[in-house]
């Protein structure tokens, strides 16, 4: 199997204990994305991957970044939040405090949220219970009075 010059480069800078450098591929098959998702984060300014030899090289930077970006995704943020959330890190992580910050507020919002959506559907599903039941209620009675 031969090696691309990108391939060779990850794995000669590659410390065994931490992995420094990863490849394109070996990230979508970690993370289970396709090579155009890892491309669009890119697109939307989310990863800056190196390149070398025109093949992308992600850091362990790059590697936490996208882990972020998935888990925010899941949860249900955008993706201006979610880069409005990582540039608040900074360079060197500088902005941690502002992101931890950011994440309480977006996160209690988010429960404010559920919890209504969880009580309106509480609330509907008592008012369906108690339908159901007068409907049971009423049929039971039509068949007793048609047997008698």
């Amino acid at each position: 199997m031969k090696v691309s010059a990108a391939q060779a480069f990850v794995e000669s800078h590659r410390d065994v204990d931490t992995a420094e450098l990863f490849g394109i591929t070996e990230l979508c098959r970690e993370f289970g994305i396709s090579l155009r998702a890892l491309r669009f984060y890119e697109d939307k300014g989310l990863l800056s991957p190196r390149r070398i030899n025109g093949a992308r090289v992600y850091t362990r930077r790059d590697r936490a970044r996208l882990a972020l970006i998935l888990r925010a995704k899941a949860i249900g943020s955008s993706l201006g939040e979610i880069k409005n959330y990582l540039d608040l890190y900074g360079e060197q992580g500088e902005g941690r405090s502002q992101q931890l910050g950011y994440v309480i507020e977006r996160t209690d919002q988010e429960i404010a949220e559920l919890e209504k959506k969880r009580a309106q559907i509480d609330q509907s599903l008592a008012e369906l219970r108690l339908i159901n039941a007068d409907c049971r209620r009423q049929l039971a009675e039509r068949e007793g009075s048609t047997k008698a």
